[in-house]
């Protein structure tokens, strides 16, 4: 199957909202039907990205500042878009991308309290203005159960962050959702995993719209 163009979806949500798994899930049924899939993640996902992911996500690397560490999120992403995204909506593929612009947006602005517009054009001007056609945020999780995690040493650096800052994460989605209505998609994370993609795919077909749909 191909697209006159590619279609860009980004799947977002805070720590252990089951992001990972239905960014596969919806890449995998996508394949399944024809599509040509290209799934990503964030931070990383290119050589120089996958260096930066090292450094923001390392448990020791707690010097690194508010503002250091958007730049260093942009940077990530603004390499991501222009060796792997752009080329890939650009040859008619779908893209699924496991975090985009969106996390930036809850986790730096809303959750450390940066600059909404600041953090907003960095990334703007990071990627060239690329959006995904529609985002979905999975909603629902409970930020305290990460502490166990973080206590026993098996959390990243921003899992370790206290749970007032993931509900500010959490509270920031669904601002976003709400600034963002036409793009963004909140969805409930809580339920089961197969619940949660067949929501997803029925969306993502009706987003298609007069495009070619996947298998058809």
């Amino acid at each position: 199957m191909s697209t006159t163009r590619g279609f860009f979806i980004s799947i977002e949500g805070g720590e252990k909202a089951g992001k990972t798994t239905q960014a596969r899930m919806l890449a995998a049924w996508l394949e399944e039907r024809g599509g040509e899939v290209v799934l990503t993640r964030e931070p990383g996902g290119t050589p120089a990205g996958e260096v930066i992911r090292d450094l923001l996500l390392a448990p020791t690397g707690s010097d690194i500042g508010p503002v250091t560490e958007v730049l260093l999120f942009a940077a990530s992403r603004g390499q991501l878009v222009a060796d792997v995204i752009r080329p890939a909506l650009e040859a008619g593929k779908f893209v699924v991308a496991d975090r985009y612009i969106d996390s930036s947006l809850a986790y730096q602005a809303f959750g450390l309290g940066l600059p909404f517009e600041r953090v907003l054009a960095v990334n703007e001007w990071a990627t060239g203005g690329l959006w995904p056609d529609v985002t979905f945020v999975l909603d629902g999780g409970d930020p305290s159960r990460f502490l166990g995690r973080a206590r026993e040493g098996a959390a990243d650096r921003i899992e370790r962050r206290e749970p007032a800052f993931h509900e500010k994460v959490a509270r920031g989605y669904r601002r976003l959702a709400e600034r963002f209505p036409r793009r963004i998609v909140l969805v409930d994370g809580s339920r089961p995993p197969d619940e949660v993609a067949s929501e997803i795919r029925t969306i993502v077909l009706s987003r298609l719209g007069g495009r070619e749909v996947p298998g058809q």
